[in-house]
């Protein structure tokens, strides 16, 4: 059996829905924290089992009679993050899978200034320590990340937000399709993969030029101070401290990486950042 976690959220709803495509659904497993949201992948004979990363014991049942687990990196932050991924790792492992795959990213290192960064390369550290093979899925940084800005740039008129940096934007669908692959295709990857990346890196002034060809609306990219920008936020400061994270990393360069293996894997061109917005905005 195929396992999957976090099988609810964006990308694992998507890595399912396309592993739907490859195997038959009674060989495909999910682990969530609500099962009631599975409600529709158990109607298609889907296994659904509850499992939590923060409570390992759950991990024993959901993971039970799986030949392969993907372990959706835990969306919390900080140490605790590394912890439930870890749990999570070590569930995978006891259960007596064959392949223990991950979702990292290309910018993982315990040097990043984006803290996310940091948890992924004790994940994949953990992961080589095991005595079973494993695949970190080192994806790009999601595209959808832009949506938020776009938004209020539509509104605004400006994307004003950190110095920023070239980034690997991403999409979702690319990175799920290559998951499913990874899960069912011996010898698609293993190890800590190359980037999964789009083929170009783009700053928030690149986005703001394709926002404004997209909507025919000119939207102007302004570079607001980090403390500025922190204290307008209108998030919590632990939050917009977080986030400005992101702006920093850019700066140093730790997301303009790019890399083929993506397109390689799903066998097409990536999906663009203008295609992807075309689709965010269209759904709005």
């Amino acid at each position: 059996m195929l396992i999957v976690t976090g099988a609810t959220g964006r990308l694992g709803s998507k890595i399912v829905n396309r592993l739907l495509e490859r195997v038959p659904a009674e060989r495909v497993g999910v682990s969530v924290r609500d099962v009631r949201k599975a409600a529709g992948l158990a109607a298609r004979g889907v296994r659904v089992r509850a499992g939590d990363f923060t409570d390992p014991a759950t991990l024993e049942h959901a993971f039970e009679g799986a030949e392969r687990v993907l372990v959706i990196s835990a969306a919390i932050r900080g140490d605790a993050a590394t912890a439930a991924n870890l749990a999570a790792v070590d569930a995978a492992r006891a259960a007596g899978v064959r392949r223990i795959l991950y979702t990292s990213h290309q910018a993982a290192s315990p040097g990043s200034l984006f803290p996310p960064q940091k948890v992924h390369a004790a994940t994949e550290e953990h992961l080589k320590r095991q005595d079973v093979p494993f695949t970190a899925l080192r994806n790009g940084f999601y595209a959808s990340t832009l949506d938020p800005y776009v938004e209020t740039a539509l509104e605004t008129g400006t994307l004003a937000v950190p110095q920023d940096g070239p980034v690997s934007w991403t999409a979702h669908d690319d990175l799920a399709e290559a998951a499913a692959l990874a899960l069912t295709e011996d010898g698609a990857f293993d190890g800590i993969t190359p980037p999964l990346t789009a083929p170009h890196t783009l700053d928030f002034a690149d986005v703001a030029a394709i926002v404004t060809r997209i909507t025919g609306r000119r939207v102007e990219r302004v570079v607001v101070d980090d403390e500025e920008w922190v204290a307008a936020s209108g998030l919590p400061r632990p939050v917009a401290e977080f986030m400005l994270t992101m702006f920093t990393a850019s700066r140093k360069g730790e997301f303009d990486v790019t890399g083929p293996a993506l397109e390689t894997a799903i066998g097409r061109p990536a999906t663009s950042v203008e295609e992807a917005l075309r689709a965010a905005l269209s759904s709005r």
